[in-house]
Parts: structure tokens; C-alpha cells; sequence
């Protein structure tokens, strides 16, 4: 019986991760800015060449869930978050190319 008991949790555990785990191809969508909604395409970062671990790291995103990190233009146009990649040199900059990203 014990070891039904543990097999039954084990199982519910893996099945709760899976569950809650992040397809690769997620989009996101950010809809509290009065500028537009912000869509994040995982699709798009992959195809770019962009590991997961690039931005989910202890600096930016530690955790892989919506709303854990306040993302804020200030900080972005400083080099944070976003804008670690998004300065005009790996990728578009977010300065001056605000529509490429939120829309209305």
C-alpha cells in the first residue's frame, strides 16, 4: 500500500510539471501597457539562434513565469531585460521601434 501511495505522487508530481512546463514554441502576450500589447514569440527568439538560458538567468528572468519580473521601458532603454539584446546591435532597437513590439 505504501508503495501505491508513492507511485500515485511521484506520478501526480511528474504530471503536475509537465503540465505547468513551457512549450517551446509559446507565445506570450504582456497587456497592461497603455501603449499596446506586447506578443512574445518563443518561436521567433529560437529561430534567431537564442537559447532559453540567455535571458532566463539569476539578471533577468529567473523564473519562467508570467508576471515574476516588472518589465519597464526605463529599464530597457538602460540595457536591462529586453533591451540586453533589443540596443540596435544584435537585435532592433526598442528605442524609436515601439510599434514592433506593442500594438494597439
Amino acid at each position: 500500500m505504501k508503495k501505491m501511495i508513492l507511485f500515485l505522487s511521484i506520478l501526480v508530481f511528474c504530471t503536475a510539471s509537465v503540465a505547468t512546463a513551457v512549450p517551446k514554441n509559446k507565445t506570450l502576450v504582456f497587456d497592461k501597457s497603455s501603449t499596446g500589447s506586447v506578443t512574445f514569440s518563443g518561436k521567433i527568439h529560437k529561430d534567431a539562434g537564442i537559447s532559453c538560458k540567455e535571458c532566463h538567468n539569476k539578471e533577468m528572468f529567473p523564473k519562467m513565469k508570467q508576471g515574476t519580473v516588472e518589465i519597464k521601458m526605463k529599464k530597457i532603454y538602460a540595457g536591462e531585460l529586453c533591451g540586453k539584446c533589443h540596443n540596435g546591435t544584435r537585435a532592433f532597437a526598442a528605442k524609436k521601434n515601439c510599434k514592433r513590439c506593442h500594438v494597439k
